[in-house]
């Protein structure tokens, strides 16, 4: 995990508009790289025992200023929730939303076009440090509120810039929803190692490494995948056979799951 920098809230307040999953994950990583608690404003309507412990400023009311406010509520309840944070716009703070399917444009309304308002997509293994995070900024965003969009999310990962806003809804039709994607095909190996007579158990403790072991590889390695596919792949051995089969389907079919991701995405956007 990339470090994130003890001033990146430039040295002012921070606000945390729900702590969840995402944003506890981010809370937990601002932490432990030497944010300190006292300067971290955290909103959260059911916050668990483990929030009450760490220190921030928990439901007391929003700060005369703050650096930056990130928005971690889920989208269906994101009009109802981002408004209350509204009385930040007009002291300068960058707005960092999270909520997948929400457009600049909807904040913009909320906060006036003038306000910094960067959109973030991150990813479920963000839960461990291992996410990546796709990054676009409005018209008012600066080069300096990027790069410390950047630092608060590498507490939870890696991060990517986008050209377009556009492309939020491919990144969240590839890594945004791609860890459900991996986890199906864990199942779905693990199922086909059990019709060819492997115990249940064992055959999801072999599917669930493979797959883990083979992300591992990929993300060390310096080759591109399919250098890395093909140094597996002895012409005529096992590998070979089975790709015969996988290839002749899955680049199409997952060429459609991203596809139908996406274009829901956009629907969602509105």
């Amino acid at each position: 995990m990339q470090g994130t920098s003890p001033d990146a809230a430039g040295g002012r307040s921070l606000v945390l508009l729900g702590c969840g999953k995402m944003g506890g994950a981010l809370l937990e990583g601002w932490l432990a790289s030497g944010l300190p608690a006292e300067t971290i404003h955290v909103i959260e309507p059911h916050p668990s025992e483990a929030l009450t412990t760490t220190g921030v400023r928990l439901n007391q009311g929003l700060p005369d200023a703050a650096s930056v406010a990130i928005l971690a509520v889920k989208p269906q309840i994101i009009e109802e929730a981002a408004p209350e944070l509204a009385p930040l716009a007009a002291s300068g703070t960058v707005f960092i939303s999270i909520a997948a399917g929400t457009p600049i444009a909807a904040f913009e309304a909320m906060f006036g076009a003038e306000t910094p308002i960067i959109r973030v997509m991150p990813n479920t293994p963000s839960a461990i440090g291992q996410g990546i995070s796709a990054i676009f900024g409005n018209a008012a965003t600066t080069e300096a509120h990027l790069v410390m969009a950047e630092q608060l999310m590498a507490a939870v990962g890696s991060t990517v810039r986008l050209e377009t806003e556009a492309h939020m809804d491919v990144v969240t039709g590839l890594s945004g929803s791609g860890p459900a994607y991996v986890f199906h095909l864990i199942e779905a190996m693990a199922a086909a190692g059990e019709a060819e007579g492997l115990p249940p158990e064992l055959a999801m403790a072999l599917a669930r490494a493979t797959v883990s072991g083979a992300g591992a590889l990929a993300a060390a390695s310096t080759e591109p995948a399919d250098v890395l596919r093909e140094n597996v792949t002895s012409p005529g051995g096992t590998t070979a056979a089975g790709l015969g089969v996988l290839m002749q389907d899955l680049p199409d079919l997952i060429r459609r799951t991203v596809a139908a991701a996406a274009e829901r995405s956009r629907e969602l956007a509105g």
